[in-house]
């Protein structure tokens, strides 16, 4: 059965807590420093952006060939995922700046992007950040039944060769969000922790509202003015879901799914092990640390565990904060996980496929 409760205990990392965020809030106070979106994040903010529907717009010109409107729309999907992971992600955290209007309007690529910003709060917001890696109850771990993503999910027999068809899952992503997703939890009987839960009318006009607008201009602008067919359109449009899907995916997996990543769930009494703030180290990985470019593009989720600590500051200052955080953990004993490079993060990953993919037998032995 499904935990319906999930409580941290209290009081038990007090020192590490009080002291990663005194250094932490030390670092910005010493570099006079605000904790929110720089000169650099807002020139981000403009090239993704530009980028992304620059090449929406490049394909109205009627300049380019079939298969260089293909490669455009390989860079909207690279630009979608970009935006979402350095606009969005931030914006709707509250990360970005000090004045909730700019981050209500720049949580607005959400809803271009076909996600509702409410739904997204509730799961990711809510309950991911606070119950991560919670078997039955982070909803971000629930990407599919053909996934097998914790040792608590049950094993099926397709599940042995998760790995030959995980990123196919990944890449369909956004197209499951669009078209899905986002309905089913608005419909749904429980959602994570919550039980029955009543959305204000505001949320269903949003959602309504959202939809519309991003399948105005991703499905009926482009069938009614470009120059292409039915197919043609159909190719690109999926070409733009499953390189975005396939990029957000992975992303997210090498944050939680993982070698050495724990996935506690709670007690009879619904009472967990650990302290939030501990259950946040024991369930997050960072990985590709060093890596500036990567960093760059995708918002500073590689610095997960940071992101986790501090959702509230902007991912622009993650890499500078990154050393305090894992010094601070070491100093008082607990895990601070993180993979040196993507491709050791990816190879990381599709162990743990494998792994909780074998009958638990031959998990248990691996």
């Amino acid at each position: 059965m499904q935990p319906t409760k999930a409580v941290f205990q209290r009081g038990t990392a007090g020192e590490f807590t009080t002291e990663v965020k005194a250094r932490v809030a030390a670092y910005f106070a010493d570099a006079g420093l605000s904790d929110k979106a720089n000169l650099s994040m807002i020139v981000k903010t403009v090239v993704i952006l530009a980028v992304t529907f620059g090449a929406y717009g490049l394909l109205y010109t009627g300049w380019f060939s079939p298969l260089g409107m293909l490669g455009l729309a390989v860079v909207m999907g690279i630009g979608w995922a970009g935006i979402g992971f350095c606009i969005g992600h931030d914006a709707i955290h509250g990360a970005y700046s000090n004045r909730n209007w700019v981050n209500r309007t720049l949580g607005c690529v959400f809803e271009l992007l076909g996600a509702n910003c409410y739904m997204w709060r509730l799961t990711h917001n809510g309950i991911h950040h606070t119950w991560t890696n919670i078997p039955g109850i982070d909803e971000d771990l629930v990407v599919t039944p053909l996934l097998r993503l914790t040792p608590h999910a049950k094993r099926r027999w397709f599940h042995r060769f998760q790995a030959l068809f995980a990123l196919p899952a990944y890449a369909t992503a956004t197209l499951f969000w669009v078209f899905a997703k986002d309905y089913k939890y608005f419909f749904a009987k429980r959602i994570g922790p919550h039980e029955n839960k009543r959305h204000p009318r505001s949320a269903w006009i949003g959602l309504v509202l959202g939809k519309i607008v991003h399948y105005g201009w991703t499905i009926v602008l482009p069938l009614l003015f470009l120059d292409i067919t039915f197919g043609q359109f159909v190719i690109g449009y999926l070409t733009v879901h499953l390189t975005a899907g396939v990029i957000l995916g992975v992303i997210f997996m090498l944050a939680h799914v993982v070698d050495n990543i724990d996935y506690p769930a709670p007690d009879a009494a619904g009472q967990m092990e650990d302290a939030w703030i501990v259950h946040q180290l024991r369930t997050t990985a960072s990985f590709g640390r060093g890596n500036r470019a990567l960093g760059w593009y995708v918002g500073g989720l590689n610095f997960q565990v940071e992101h986790h600590l501090f959702p509230k500051v902007c991912s622009v200052h993650y890499r500078h904060i990154s050393p305090i955080v894992e010094e601070v953990a070491r100093e008082h004993n607990l895990p601070y996980h993180a993979n040196r490079t993507f491709f050791s993060a990816l190879a990381s990953h599709f162990r743990m496929l494998i792994r909780l993919g074998r009958p638990e037998r031959a998990a248990i032995a691996s």
